[in-house]
């Protein structure tokens, strides 16, 4: 990966992926951020609204969304950005953009929200947590480089890994998601994946052979990827940095 640091712990890993995400946010040239929802980003989120940084001139792109869950279920992706990213940051509502949980609008909604980001100059940075099946998003094993944004059923353990997040409310077997070549072309990457429960994903990731097998493997080829790595995480890793 073109930068792979690991730390002892997640709370390590954070502060350091926090200070690199607040000096990418604030740069001039920064204007259209991508993120992701789910447990590992949530904490960065609140550290970076602490910093009470001005963001209100940014553009925020959800990176995808549970497909069959209501559009008002707070832990659905769109609501849980608008709380931890949007109002946190101080980004204005009319710059924040998600897509459709709704099985009947979430194909036509990710290409929308795909032609918005072509149409604002592509994205500058994009901020993604490692599924356990080495997923992006919702682009699982098998998701092509140059794929688009789509609506796909996901992998029992992806099925599983929804379940836990609702609390067993829901347990979607679809996903909404921007493809591999929207998430390939942002100018800078931050991924992060902690725990030893992502142990083979980071080993697929990071020291795998790069192809569709493993999404997050397409990552090796990128010119600016940042990747935040806690012990645990990192145990499989031929050489540790």
């Amino acid at each position: 990966m073109n930068r792979t640091r690991t730390h002892p712990s997640a709370d390590i890993a954070n502060t350091a992926a926090t200070d690199c995400l607040a000096a990418w946010l604030t740069a001039p040239t920064t204007r259209n951020v991508m993120v992701a929802a789910g447990n590992t980003p949530i904490e960065l989120y609140r550290r970076i609204g602490e910093r009470g940084l001005k963001l209100a001139h940014l553009n925020v792109f959800a990176l995808d969304e549970y497909v069959g869950v209501p559009l008002e279920e707070p832990r659905n992706c769109a609501n849980l950005m608008r709380r931890c990213v949007q109002q946190a940051w101080g980004i204005p509502p009319t710059q924040f953009h998600t897509v459709s949980s709704l099985e009947a609008n979430a194909l036509t909604s990710v290409q929308a929200h795909e032609r918005k980001i072509t149409q604002a100059g592509g994205l500058d940075v994009i901020i993604l947590g490692l599924g356990q099946n080495g997923h992006l998003g919702f682009n699982e094993p098998g998701s092509a480089e140059d794929s688009v944004g789509r609506l796909l059923d996901l992998e029992t353990i992806s099925i599983e890994a929804n379940r836990k997040w609702f609390g067993g409310d829901y347990a979607p077997a679809k996903g909404v998601s921007v493809g591999m070549k929207t998430i390939l072309a942002a100018r800078h990457v931050l991924i992060m994946a902690y725990g030893s429960h992502k142990t083979a994903a980071v080993k697929a990731m990071v020291e795998g052979p790069r192809g569709p097998q493993c999404p997050a493997s397409l990552l090796q080829g990128h010119p600016n990827t940042h990747v935040f790595l806690d012990n645990a995480a990192a145990v499989n890793l031929s050489l540790k940095s």
